[in-house]
Parts: structure tokens; sequence; C-alpha cells
């Protein structure tokens, strides 16, 4: 799940060095914290928050085909 979170933010950003990405997973749930850069916070999460939701959307349906769930967080 991480590496494909991953991929999907890299090619968002224009400092990739600072990308960080955490997980920390139990029986059934997954939970990812993204962290970039400042200035490239805004193109990861989108004009109303729409980008953050496609990404959350598209790892959701990741997860279902392992029966897990799965959080998103975007951190400063």
């Amino acid at each position: 799940m991480k590496e494909i979170l991953e991929t999907i933010i890299l090619n968002l950003v224009d400092n990739k060095d600072a990308v960080n990405i955490t997980e920390t997973q139990t029986d059934n749930f997954i939970k990812l914290q993204v962290r970039v850069s400042s200035s490239d916070m805004g193109k990861v999460i989108g004009k109303q928050g729409k980008i953050a939701n496609a990404i959350r959307t598209i790892m959701k349906s990741f997860a279902v085909k392992e029966n897990k769930k799965v959080s998103i967080d975007f951190m400063d």
C-alpha cells in the first residue's frame, strides 16, 4: 500500500526528497501519514481537497481488495 501511495505522491510534487510516508498496520486497518514540503502541500491537497479525496478513494479501492480499511493523513 505504501508503495502505491508513494508513486502517486511523487508524481505530484516538485521536491521529491521531502516526501515521507509512514505506514502503521493493525489486523485489518492501515494508517498512512504523508509528509511533503510546505510548497508542495497545495499540489497534494488540491483545490477544496479534491486531489486528496481522489487519493483517498484510490487507496480505499486497493484496501478493499485486501479486506482492510485505510486512513490517509496529510501532515505539515
